[in-house]
């Protein structure tokens, strides 16, 4: 129980996709202009995680190891594919406020990196808390990113989401570059500054560039024996 626990943390703490492995950066800076953006991509992830690495896992056995990435994202396209359909029949606005970036959850690095280095090397339980608990972590990151933005950017959190959205335009200026680009990567910034401090309190590695022997990836990574080279999180 206390194992399953972990794993189910581990992504909403720990190894936040987001904050602390730096992964899935473009929709994170590209969909969070709004709490509803975030909180739509991050559930839409959440349920591809979920289901493609219970089946991965299902699977592991079977599939041969020479064709395991392009069967991996066949797998993640088939639920990428059925989210997309449920988004476009019940929640509509959600589909075109997304746009692109939701059929591109097929590419999203967070889902196939849990794939690879996860679901295709545990039992299903294990694999499936694992899902959970990043897409969990990857939503409270777009989230609070949407609505630091929204609130900051256009004065309101909830808008388009909420029957009754907070308005905070009477009492705070907005501010139209946290709308923008800009606005997302000093966001971004911040809240990856923020959950360094934290990790460096409690005696975390923090997000940085390090050696080879310290690099998540170590495992799969066809540079694993170059101790001295210098890779960074995300690569």
């Amino acid at each position: 129980m206390n194992k399953n626990l972990k794993i189910f943390t581990n992504g909403i703490i720990t190894e936040n996709p987001t904050l602390r492995l730096v992964l899935g950066t473009c929709p994170t800076l590209a969909v969070t202009t709004s709490a509803k953006n975030g909180i739509g991509m991050g559930l839409a992830a959440t349920v591809v995680l979920v289901c493609s690495n219970a089946v991965i896992s299902l699977l592991r056995k079977v599939i041969p190891d020479k064709v395991r990435i392009p069967a991996f994202i066949t797998i993640i396209a088939g639920f990428v594919s059925v989210v997309q359909m449920f988004v476009k029949a019940f929640a509509p606005s959600i589909d075109k406020s997304l746009g692109i970036f939701l059929p591109l959850i097929v590419v999203n690095c967070i889902i196939l990196a849990r794939a690879e280095m996860f679901a295709s090397k545990n039992s299903l339980v294990p694999s499936v808390l694992d899902g959970l608990g990043m897409g969990i972590g990857f939503t409270c990151t777009l989230t609070l990113m949407g609505i630091i933005r929204e609130l900051l950017g256009a004065g309101t959190i909830g808008a388009g989401f909420f029957d009754k959205c907070i308005d905070m335009a009477n009492h705070l200026t907005p501010m139209v570059i946290f709308l923008l680009p800009p606005g997302g990567f000093f966001v971004f910034g911040m809240l990856v500054a923020l959950s360094n401090a934290i990790a460096k309190k409690n005696g975390k590695k923090t997000v940085d560039r390090i050696g080879c022997e310290n690099c998540p990836s170590r495992a799969v990574c066809d540079r694993a024996n170059c101790e001295n080279e210098e890779v960074a999180v995300n690569e």
